[in-house]
């Protein structure tokens, strides 16, 4: 790759993108928040000196969508896509590309741990939340983008297709944005300014905080192990097994790979090993997060609970119970509250296999977390596939919240054409 070559993919979406955000007002949207909280980053951008991730463009094409429509914004993305790829491929063939992206990787990990700790505070308000999980959702699409990037350097190929994949899953709260005093690390990676850089006051917020996109390639672990919808819902869940040799030896092999691989700096190499044991059969997780637990690994054990909470529907709520069982009520309640960043269909589908399995108080808890924390109506989309046995508990669950909370529930079941039986 030339010099010149390299001038020539990456300043032609670099004029893309300027022509893009001449379409926007800086003052709005997701558009917004990246000019007030990062001028200097995407001045980078657009002068071409930096290549953005594509979840900052992802944005960019939400704030057009809401300019020109949807469908003027779904032609666009298109282009984008190509002319991203293009530039990406081109920019991190450049010398020195392979480590930069390989520094920028583990970067990223610590920015997903540390979103893990912060989605783990049960005392933190709706707002605060919901940046968390805006940030976990970019951090963990970065780092998906980022080891497709590394493959692509290492066998010299395109960029995957796959990175650009069309957003699934459920949003999260459209809260006013929370005025924080610098940049996160996983919004603006690729766009920081440095400490020193100046936080403007948050303009008003996009059409809605992101989920997370769908996961790229096939990385290893509980959050992308998928299932047929007709397999979401599991029989009883597994019973701890705290008397079982083989679950202490498998959990204190864990702890001294983490401990070893903390050690040595090799932090995405831990997060592997935990999203590998979130995939343990239920009855082993609390042994494991007890082992973590004792051995200080804290945030190795959010870590895990986080990894957790995207098992399939079915497995959740065998997770959840296994961890009630033996006592772990702390663990069990973060796991649900965590899980409330799911699509409402399967959150519905949870809530189904924890009362199947006489899991009615964990059941209780997954609904209030997620009436807490999302909009009404997003809460009843979750009643679409069995209203008779859903909307007493919605309501129930939105009732322990607030009385405003249960009428604007009522509300939002009635636009929706669902009823109470």
């Amino acid at each position: 790759m030339t010099v010149h070559q390299y001038a020539v993919e990456v300043r032609a979406f670099a004029r893309y993108l300027r022509d893009l955000a001449a379409l926007l007002d800086p003052g709005r949207g997701w558009y917004g928040v990246f000019c007030a909280r990062d001028p200097a980053g995407m001045r980078a951008c657009f002068e071409g000196s930096e290549v953005p991730p594509w979840d900052v463009v992802e944005s960019l094409l939400q704030d057009l969508a809401e300019v020109r429509g949807a469908g003027h914004a779904a032609e666009e993305s298109v282009r984008a896509a190509a002319l991203y790829a293009a530039s990406a491929a081109a920019y991190d063939g450049r010398p020195g590309g392979r480590q930069a992206l390989a520094d920028r990787l583990d970067v990223m990990l610590r920015e997903q741990s540390d979103a893990v700790r912060r989605l783990s505070d049960a005392d933190a308000e709706p707002d605060a939340l919901a940046w968390a999980r805006d940030d976990h959702a970019r951090a963990t699409a970065r780092c998906a983008e980022l080891r497709d990037r590394l493959a692509a350097v290492e066998r010299t190929v395109p960029v995957p297709d796959t990175w650009f994949r069309g957003q699934e899953g459920a949003g999260v709260p459209t809260a006013s944005a929370p005025r924080r005093g610098k940049p996160r690390g996983a919004r603006f990676a690729g766009l920081d300014t440095g400490d020193e850089a100046e936080a403007d006051p948050v303009p008003s917020p996009g059409p809605g905080l992101p989920a997370a996109p769908a996961p790229v390639a096939a990385p290893r672990g509980a959050r992308f192990r998928g299932a047929p919808a007709e397999e979401r819902v599991a029989p009883a869940p597994s019973a701890p097994e705290p008397d079982d040799p083989a679950a202490h030896r498998a959990a204190q092999d864990v702890v001294a790979q983490l401990v070893r691989l903390r050690a040595e700096g090799r932090s995405g190499e831990a997060h592997v090993v935990l999203c590998e044991a979130a995939a343990w059969p239920a009855g082993r997780l609390p042994v494991l997060a007890a082992a973590l637990r004792g051995a200080g690994l804290e945030a190795d054990r959010a870590t895990l609970l986080w990894e957790m909470s995207s098992l399939t529907p079915a497995e959740l709520a065998s997770a959840a119970g296994a961890l009630a069982a033996a006592g772990l009520a702390d663990d069990c309640g973060q796991l649900l509250r965590q899980g409330v960043a799911r699509p409402a269909a399967e959150v519905a589908d949870a809530v189904v296999a924890l009362d199947r399995a006489g899991l009615e108080a964990e059941a209780r808890a997954l609904l209030e977390a997620f009436v807490r924390a999302r909009t009404p109506q997003e809460a009843a989309r979750i009643a679409e596939g069995g209203p008779r046995h859903l909307v007493p508990r919605l309501l129930a669950a939105a009732r322990e919240v607030s009385a405003a909370r249960e009428w604007d529930l009522v509300h939002a079941l009635r636009v929706a054409g669902v009823a109470a039986p």
